[in-house]
């Protein structure tokens, strides 16, 4: 085999895997686009098969809960800047300055990739300028091939993509191919089944000017960085796609059968005076009447064949789904039971548990997936003459959004100031984002009070203003 024909050989094999369709499954759902939109109202016909019809009612209700559970549990761990700790202030200064608001947009997404594919991608790469930058990769785009069974090291990526090229006036679509390996990356168009080169045809990971010359330079790793939302790089769709289609089907049927009234519902005739069923329904929609007949001992009659709609039961159903969908998600019920009348922490913290469980799972993967880019970081650091700091140890923390009981917290803090230390103290009062800022302002303001009340130096003041006190006897 061809490199060639390997490489259109895993594009096929991941186009039609299963993972890949959970991937895009997680992608639409998150996007509003349901399996419900594509559904038909359907009798059972002649020969007893079920067939379309279009004279029903057939409403396709949305309602997304799926996005809710993804969005929350996002939120949850990435909605808050995270921080770094280490002994080295410089180090931490840079490391805020590269690790932005814009970085921290892009890490949401990513979140959000994880979540909906199982896997989000990060690129790190240089622009024309030199300048650094941290690119995301949608997980439905990129095909990653291990080197071991863990999937912890990266041996070479495949990247596909659509773009939108023009013939002319003519808009159409091209399949683009990007592989990833040691030295760089070699571009391809994807055409009939055949890879064309395209022009550049490789492009190293970074490119340095000397003596007039440009020459290729790559990283001793690959850098594609994944982001996992568990080690087994399921999908959330995966866990609760039945319950959503539950959810939507529910709401569905119910708005159909408050539309079935007398003039589209089954109704019983006796002595119709017609034969044509047809003409007999367009009369009934066109003018609410219909004629019947009488043959002098039975009267005509019309009457509907009434089926009883229990809303009560939809509301019943519906909730059980939707609790369903909040537990195998492992997200919170914001409408919790446990949150009517005075909530204390400890409720809280038990309708935070199973997010928390899943967050951790979550967060151990970025954990990891941060160790390998700030190897990039100090990489790019020290070859751009900032720095040394690879032997720095950081410790990367997540300030995950829960919810508190705020006043609770803050007398729990005033008892333990006497037993902890004030930096521990400062780090879970709700109302510090940055403890060691905090404790600085309060040893200014502390040495600013001092200055204000020392009667030295107001007496000092006062005799370089020619005020000077008279002295007791």
């Amino acid at each position: 085999m061809t490199d060639e024909q390997f490489i259109i050989n895993e594009i096929l094999e991941f186009k039609t895997s299963q993972s890949r369709r959970e991937m895009l499954d997680g992608e639409k759902y998150y996007a509003g686009t349901h399996d419900i939109l594509n559904r038909k109202r359907e009798v059972i016909g002649e020969n007893g098969d079920l067939e379309p019809v279009d004279n029903l009612p057939n409403n396709r209700i949305v309602d997304n809960q799926y996005k809710k559970m993804v969005d929350q549990k996002n939120n949850y761990l990435l909605g808050k800047p995270f921080t770094f700790q280490t002994k080295d202030k410089h180090y931490t200064t840079i490391l805020k300055n590269i690790f932005n608001r814009r970085f921290m947009r892009t890490l949401k997404n990513i979140g959000e990739d994880s979540l909906n594919h199982g896997i989000g991608w990060m690129f790190v790469s240089y622009d024309d300028s030199g300048g650094l930058v941290l690119k995301r990769l949608k997980g439905f785009e990129v095909i990653p091939e291990w080197k071991d069974a863990d999937h912890t090291v990266l041996d070479a990526a495949i990247r596909i993509h659509t773009v939108i090229v023009y013939d002319g006036i003519t808009p159409k679509e091209v399949e683009k191919v990007e592989v990833f390996d040691q030295t760089g990356i070699y571009y391809f168009t994807l055409q009939s089944g055949k890879l064309t080169p395209e022009q550049p045809y490789f492009k190293p990971y970074i490119t340095v000017s000397e003596n007039g010359k440009e020459l290729p330079y790559y990283w001793s790793k690959i850098p594609l960085i994944p982001f996992k939302s568990n080690d087994k790089e399921v999908p959330l769709i995966k866990r609760v796609k039945s319950l959503q289609d539950g959810i939507n089907s529910i709401e569905s049927n119910f708005q159909n059968n408050m539309e079935e009234d007398t003039r589209n519902t089954i109704l019983i005739l006796v002595n119709y005076d017609g034969q044509n069923l047809g003409e007999f329904r367009r009369n009934l929609a066109q003018y609410g009447a219909v004629k019947v007949r009488s043959d002098g001992s039975h009267g005509g009659d019309v009457r509907k064949l009434q089926v009883e709609v229990n809303s009560e039961n939809y509301k019943s159903i519906l909730e059980i789904f939707k609790k369903s969908l909040i537990e195998n998600a492992m997200g919170y019920d914001a409408k919790d039971d446990r949150l009517s009348g005075n909530p204390n922490q400890l409720n809280i913290l038990s309708m935070y548990s199973d997010i928390d469980l899943d967050a951790d799972a979550m967060e151990t993967e970025y954990q990891a997936a941060f160790e390998e880019l700030l190897w990039f970081i100090d990489c790019h650091l020290y070859n751009t003459g900032i720095g040394d700091f690879e032997s720095i140890p950081v410790e990367v923390v997540f300030n995950r959004n829960i919810m508190i009981n705020e006043s609770e917290l803050i007398d729990n803090c005033n008892k333990s100031s006497s037993l902890l230390s004030e930096s521990t103290v400062l780090s879970k009062h709700p109302w510090v984002q940055d403890p060691q800022k905090e404790m600085d302002t309060i040893k200014e303001e502390q040495k600013q009070t001092q200055e204000d009340n020392d009667p030295y130096q107001d007496a000092f003041l006062k005799d370089k203003a020619g005020d000077r006190p008279d002295e007791e006897p």
